[in-house]
């Protein structure tokens, strides 16, 4: 046995509550290493004759990688505490995993093993629950619907004339977003998430200039409100994003330092090297990355702090939104987040509050900051394995098995899983036009764990570049759409939302892996039901051996047409090139 690969910390992903009464528990072993992975856990205070007593519980393979197997246990301590170790079994020999150390008989001094102190109500990671049922619809707003031409800014083009730019603008407003909703209802869409709306100078409006009003194209305040309303009335959540890293050059603040400069009433309000500030050719100063019209604001400054938490206030209590998306969130001070939770969630105790991180984000995922991260690591994995063809099958599961097992199941379960967004080329472009490329895409994202977010006419094909590219206006005329697309995506929609084993109620799990013929069959499994998905990542017909099922499948799910159909038995399946096919077991 591999001892130097067994790994397991008594915190994070790898020991939390799941709920008030549930502690999860896992083990991170050497692949194909050991056999089989015992819990021996007991409260550390049952004592009978000086014996301490325990129970022994055996932990089930929940995922396995190239290099690691992972064993995952829930328990119910009956006085919500417990000091734990793992029995390690191989062929050959059985250890004892124990804080204290690897022993060859469990250890008789109770100091040796893990403890989780006590499982305190507060503690629990506890994120909005609606959340696990939303697929999100990402829109930007400039770019969706110009429904009022009175308000478009001077110099609006035509909708749709030309290639979108950094600097053009087509008059997208909220008028226009109520005029399509029924387009997101069609759908089966159950949460908007706006990029920003707030007073800005640019089209993207990343760069703020006052965080309490609307940008006057596209409306007021009155319009936003009835927006919501209607959002509302359809079972449409809003998220709006709050950029709190930095302000836009002409946010007043700002302007003032670059007047007054070291006599500004709010230089503390930024990261200012020395003076006098200067925004070119460089910024002496701290800013997004080094854009000299976003400079960073100091969110440990008393003011500025109170400033931003009296935003995340107002627009929940004004206008009822739903959510707060966070940009550059990573950069933003753990103390000050801390603070916005707590605001946040006095007000409107099921929002949804959500980081913009593209890396590991445990650290923000404790219960005390975010619900969810917008998880990149899955979108890239995603889009390498089967819109770019450039990672193998093997590498693309190792990748999905990771995630899942980077963060606690309660974290997951309300992960925003985009494939795309208005940071990144479309899906079709990535897939390199081909449709086919892009159904698998969805079929993944859909019956996934997690949030998914579709990003504005994706459903209805369009195409796109790095930003500005992916940034066009969104195509209205039927005749220019991929219905056959939409339709598709319409009926996964339709899936989640009435098989939860198909949707976000469920287990997953890769059960097969080819690297050769590039394709992977994963599960996805509750008390009731298990699915079987094979996806074909290949421009061949495959075949796969039946032996994949374990047991023999009662039904195929004709995902396509919202149908089921009698599986007939067969020694192996066939799975057309770029195609797929499901079972119900």
């Amino acid at each position: 046995m591999i001892k130097e690969a067994i790994f397991h910390r008594p915190t994070n992903n790898y020991a939390y509550a799941y709920d008030k009464d549930t502690l999860h528990i896992m083990l991170q072993t050497k692949k194909d290493d050991v056999t089989s992975v015992s819990l021996i856990y007991g409260d550390p205070y049952d004592w009978v004759d000086e014996k301490w007593q325990t129970e022994n519980k055996l932990m089930t393979k929940s995922g396995s990688t190239s290099l690691y197997d992972y064993w995952t246990i829930a328990v119910n301590p009956e006085f919500h505490r417990m000091r734990y170790a793992f029995e390690c079994s191989d062929s050959v020999q059985t250890l004892y995993y124990t804080e204290g150390g690897i022993f060859q008989t469990p250890p008789s001094e109770i100091s040796n093993y893990f403890c989780f102190p006590y499982l305190n109500s507060i503690d629990v990671f506890n994120a909005p629950d609606w959340v696990k049922d939303v697929v999100w619809y990402q829109i930007f707003p400039e770019r969706f619907g110009n429904g009022d031409p009175s308000i478009n800014p001077e110099g609006t083009l035509p909708w749709g004339s030309t290639d979108p730019t950094p600097s053009n603008f087509f008059g997208g407003d909220f008028q226009g977003v109520i005029d399509h909703l029924d387009h997101l209802t069609e759908l089966g869409i159950g949460g908007i998430y706006f990029t920003p709306i707030f007073k800005a100078y640019s089209n993207h409006k990343y760069d703020t200039i006052d965080y309490m009003e609307i940008d006057p194209q596209f409306g007021d305040k009155e319009t936003f409100r009835r927006l919501v309303q209607e959002c509302h009335k359809r079972g449409i959540r809003v998220m709006l994003d709050a950029v709190f890293n930095h302000s836009g050059f002409y946010f007043p603040a700002f302007q003032d330092v670059l007047k007054n400069q070291e006599n500004s009433n709010y230089k503390d309000w930024f990261h200012l090297w020395d003076f006098p500030v200067e925004t070119e050719p460089k910024p002496n100063y701290d800013a997004f990355g080094f854009v000299s019209s976003m400079p960073k604001l100091n969110t440990e400054n008393p003011e500025v702090k109170q400033y931003l938490l009296d935003v995340a206030r107002y627009w929940i209590e004004e206008f009822d939104i739903d959510g707060w998306r966070l940009d550059v969130a990573n950069e933003v001070d753990h103390a000050f987040w801390r603070d916005f939770r707590r605001v946040v969630k006095s007000v409107k105790p099921d929002a949804y509050i959500l980081g913009e991180i593209w890396h590991d984000s445990m650290p923000w995922l404790l219960g005390d900051q975010f619900d969810a991260v917008m998880n990149y690591p899955f979108t890239n994995s995603a889009i390498d394995f089967l819109a770019k063809k450039s990672i193998p099958a093997q590498e693309f599961a190792d990748s999905i098995t990771k995630v899942l097992h980077m963060y606690p199941k309660n974290v997951n379960e309300v992960a925003f899983n985009l494939l795309d967004s208005h940071d990144t080329p479309r899906i079709l472009t990535l897939a390199n036009g081909n449709q086919d490329r892009v159904k698998l895409l969805y079929l993944f994202q859909l019956s996934f764990i997690g949030s998914p977010c579709i990003y504005y006419g994706d459903e209805i094909g369009m195409a796109g570049g790095q930003d500005p590219g992916c940034r066009a206006c969104m195509e209205w005329n039927e005749d220019k759409q991929d219905r056959e697309l939409f339709n598709y995506v319409k009926t996964l929609l339709h899936w989640r939302k009435t098989e939860p084993v198909f949707g976000n109620h469920s287990n997953f799990k890769f059960i097969h892996v080819d690297n050769e013929k590039d394709y992977v069959v994963y599960e996805k499994f509750n008390a009731d039901k298990r699915l079987l998905f094979i996806i074909n990542n290949s421009e061949e017909e495959i075949e796969v051996p039946s032996n994949v099922f374990a047991n023999t499948p009662q039904k195929e799910w004709e995902i396509d047409n919202g149908t089921k159909k009698e599986f007939v038995t067969d020694s192996t399946v066939t799975v057309q090139p770029l195609g797929y096919r499901v079972f119900e077991l």
